[in-house]
């Protein structure tokens, strides 16, 4: 899936913003992406204090651009903007101290068209990168909500695929934004080469059991299906029924999903949480994420567990996404 991913970025010139330009991690993959001259670099931070940390490292960012938010000569026109996108909620002041820190500076320097994307996280929560996305890059037109989902890769070739939304975001969604986390997940499912048959979880299947949460599943499967004409979704449904064949046709016959699906939709997050993490624990999948979606720019999060290889791939993916 990488290989396919890189060689789509040598066609392009895109660059991708780092927040937290002195953590080793970040520089390791930052030199890789400019060795292999996939991405444009940005890296946030005191210059002497990268260009040290990337020496101690060994980490060639000879290509990448230091921006150092204290000496940032654009920083004026940056604090008129963000007044503006917070429409009354922050004064000039507020903003200008926000914009010292890393994660709303590096957000507005794509707000401001200096960068594509933006991959942060790797010493703070996904909060705190998810608020200043929500703040100053907003929602796409008829998006309501951020979400995500999770790439789940399995194989020598990470040939096995499957999408998996929301895990990570939206703790109790109600039918339409699951309408929307599953129209998302579908637009990212495709970017990653997998063609997706959707499948509305539950722990029912075709209205075997009765609770609020399965009648939840029920609509919000049937107004995504009016929404998406053109791709196969089916639900409610539980997980094996979803991917054997056997069971799937057993209990949902006729369903063009039940028993091959590969694109999964959570009832709340506890149950996308857990379930990808257990895909990746016992499954022996790879988990890429949480890719955050709907928002009008790019802008994903790291785990604060990473390490250097998965920031690299991380920054594959946030950079695919534009």
């Amino acid at each position: 899936m990488f290989e396919q991913l890189a060689a789509t970025l040598k066609k392009t010139r895109r660059t991708i913003v780092f927040t937290e330009g002195e953590d080793a991690r970040i520089l390791d993959a930052a030199a890789r992406l400019l060795k292999e001259d996939l991405l444009d670099v940005l890296l946030v931070g005191p210059a002497a204090s990268i260009k040290a940390a990337a020496e101690k490292g060994g980490f060639d960012i000879a290509k990448a651009k230091l921006v150092d938010p204290a000496e940032y000569p654009e920083m004026d026109a940056m604090v008129v903007k963000m007044v503006e996108l917070r429409k009354g909620k922050m004064s000039a002041e507020e903003c200008r101290k926000a914009l010292q820190k890393s994660n709303y500076f590096g957000t507005m320097l794509v707000k401001m068209g200096k960068a594509d994307c933006l991959l942060g996280g790797a010493t703070y929560s996904t909060a705190d990168t998810v608020r200043p996305a929500l703040q100053l890059i907003k929602t796409k037109p008829g998006n309501t909500i951020v979400s995500s989902c999770f790439i789940l890769t399995r194989g020598e070739k990470e040939e096995e695929r499957i999408a998996m939304g929301d895990c990570a975001i939206n703790i109790h969604p109600t039918e339409d934004n699951l309408v929307e986390i599953a129209a998302e997940t579908v637009k990212c499912a495709r970017t990653f080469g997998i063609d997706p048959k959707v499948a509305f979880l539950s722990f029912s299947t075709k209205g075997s059991a009765k609770d609020d949460t399965v009648t939840m599943m029920q609509n919000a499967c049937a107004k995504t299906k009016a929404a998406l004409p053109d791709t196969p979704v089916d639900g409610e449904m539980q997980f094996d029924a979803a991917v054997s064949p056997q069971v799937g046709q057993l209990k949902f016959p006729g369903s063009p999903v039940a028993g091959y699906a590969n694109t999964f939709i959570f009832p709340d997050v506890n149950a996308g949480n857990i379930g990808y993490k257990i895909a990746q624990r016992l499954g022996g999948f790879n988990a890429y994420g949480p890719i955050l979606l709907g928002l009008n720019a790019p802008i994903n999060d790291l785990s604060r567990g990473c390490n250097a290889s998965e920031v690299y791939k991380m920054a594959l993916i946030t950079a695919a996404l534009i």
